[in-house]
């Protein structure tokens, strides 16, 4: 098969290295790509994720078998609805089941017309109408743009003077533009967070190993929210009791949701977990695979992707074993200095080669690319996602923290406490 993979980040890279295993692929493509994912597969980094007619023209071009479409945004904004429209065979939601992530509101919405647990909320349009809630609502509270944000538009917010500044920035200063439109005020909950990645195909769901984000910036979980500094799977919290009680309560009853509602969901859901003191919570769904959770999920996954992709598409999940190994993952985000505000690029990235020929060590690009004189150099504020598998978390932790070291360019930025969490296991 020949297969286009939409996308340019660690993401991306990840599934382009499932991709390359799997016996069925003769050959990767990927749209725009990025330094690392060019070892693999051809990439054309003219072509943005968001210029449909040019991912569909190169389609056409390169005649692929079948088109993934990784990120957010063109799933959110109908990118599988045209290329099904053009002919091919796509994987991921369409424009009406990823409304599951491109609105909090009606996600919002959706767990409560069918009591899937959450937190508690209000949505608003109106800023004023919204400042006045604030007046008598609890605080600490969740303050989210509706829309999709690049993953940063929640501000937790301990008082209410920082309530009102979170309203100023998201409805009036429009910080994270049209997605600040219509804004979701809920309660604040405690717990601990895991993401859970799980396949569909309509109907049935398969949920992958559990796996840890680390949002904030800096050590500690200080600083700004991020896209992710890194991940560690599975979650040692995330139990058996847990995962049957979400399988039950969260994960197949969305999936019924979505078929209720006419918007069949056929691709990946990301359940972005809180166990609270009352049981697990959702706290935000997501409509595709999580970056960086995907470094640490995928690299384990047993099965060939291809198959898994098939059966999604297929409406037969059910047939399918999915099965990961009895190891454990460390990712760990080499960021740019100055990320999530403001870094320089274009630095020359060193080092790379060492990963070669390493069993259980990983480098997925985030944010690199090729400059005029054909070197890797950093593009963007994630710029690499060092991952290790081990035989445990600890082993798996020590060792993506030993291949950080291999690597290096200019201003580069890691957290040092990715992990730490499993300490108190």
């Amino acid at each position: 098969m020949k297969v286009l993979i939409v996308g340019g980040g660690g993401r991306e890279h990840a599934i382009a290295v499932s991709m390359k295993k799997s016996s069925r692929v003769e050959k990767l493509y990927c749209v725009p790509g990025n330094a690392g994912i060019a070892r693999i597969a051809k990439c054309e980094p003219s072509i943005g994720v968001m210029e449909f007619d040019k991912i569909i023209a190169y389609a056409k071009e390169k005649a692929v078998d079948l088109v993934f479409v990784a990120p957010d945004d063109p799933l959110v904004g109908g990118l599988v609805d045209e290329l099904k429209a053009a002919g091919f065979r796509v994987f991921g939601p369409d424009k009406k089941a990823a409304i599951l992530e491109g609105s909090k509101a009606f996600s919002k919405d959706l767990m409560k017309k069918y009591k899937i647990p959450t937190a508690s909320y209000e949505t608003f349009d109106d800023p004023d109408k919204a400042l006045a809630y604030l007046e008598t609502a609890k605080m600490p509270i969740v303050l989210k743009a509706d829309g999709l944000a690049l993953g940063k538009g929640v501000l937790i917010c301990k008082t209410l003077e920082e309530a009102k500044a979170g309203v100023q920035e998201i409805m009036l200063d429009k910080h994270f533009g049209d997605a600040g439109n219509k804004m979701v005020i809920e309660e604040f909950m405690t717990g601990r967070e895991v993401s859970v990645l799980s396949f569909v195909d309509g109907k049935t769901i398969k949920p992958m190993t559990s796996a840890q984000d680390h949002k904030r910036a800096l050590d500690g979980d200080q600083g700004l929210n991020t896209g992710g500094m890194g991940t560690f799977s599975p979650s040692p919290f995330y139990t058996a009791e847990v995962d049957e009680f979400c399988k039950k309560y969260i994960y197949q009853p969305t999936v019924d949701a979505m078929a209720a509602e006419g918007r069949e969901f056929k691709g990946v859901i990301f359940f972005g977990l809180m166990l609270t003191p009352e049981g697990p919570k959702v706290l935000e769904y997501n409509a595709r695979f999580g970056d960086p959770e995907t470094q640490v999920v995928l690299c384990r996954m047993k099965n060939d992707i291809m198959d898994v992709v098939d059966a999604c598409i297929d409406g037969c999940l059910d047939q399918v074993d999915l099965q990961f190994e009895d190891s454990a993952a460390v990712c760990v985000v080499l960021a740019s200095e100055g990320y999530p505000v403001s870094y320089e690029k274009g630095f020359e990235i060193t080092g790379l080669e060492k990963f070669e020929g390493q069993e259980d060590y990983y480098c997925f690009h985030a944010g690199s690319k090729f400059d005029s004189a054909g070197r890797i150099v950093t593009s963007g504020g994630r710029v690499l996602g060092v991952t290790a598998k081990g035989a445990d978390l600890k082993e798996a932790r020590k060792k993506a923290y030993e291949a950080v070291q291999w690597v290096s360019f200019e201003n580069k930025y890691m957290r040092r406490d990715i992990g730490k969490a499993i300490d108190e296991v």
